[in-house]
């Protein structure tokens, strides 16, 4: 067993998991709006499952990459649930733009047009695609 196919084995039962138990527990339905709220959820665990089982089937050649490399990546995962965690108890729009800006920053982008770009328009298209679109409150 390859470490890919560890992870991909991973995926695959994670993503089941969300499909099957999860989010029929933890979506609930709504009278209102153009999609069902599980639409979006179910194809994303589809997606995951999909990719899991293709890494088990299909591994890559890639070598173990040095320390320094998960390092830099359990620091993004840090930051990413701090910024969540931020979001749920001081809301999404006064969050959003500040996160986007600490992990563009952390990953080393300096453009000026990239860095508004994540900062005011994805979080700015985020909250219209929810709030607008789908007609759903943010946090």
């Amino acid at each position: 067993m390859t470490p890919d196919r560890l992870s991909g084995a991973f995926f695959f039962i994670f993503g089941l998991a969300m499909y099957l138990a999860v989010i029929p527990a933890f979506v609930e339905q709504a009278e209102d709006g153009n999609i069902a709220p599980n639409t979006l959820p179910n194809i994303l665990s589809w997606m995951v499952t999909l990719g899991g089982g293709w890494l088990v089937l299909k591994p890559t050649s890639h070598e173990i990459q040095d320390l320094r490399f998960f390092t830099r990546a359990l620091m993004h995962a840090a930051i990413l649930c701090a910024g969540i965690y931020a979001i749920s108890w001081i809301g999404f729009l006064y969050v959003a733009p500040f996160l986007a800006l600490t992990i563009m920053l952390v990953i080393g982008e300096r453009r000026p047009h990239w860095l508004a770009l994540g900062v005011i328009g994805i979080p700015t298209f985020i909250w219209f695609l929810i709030t607008q679109v789908l007609d759903r409150s943010l946090p």
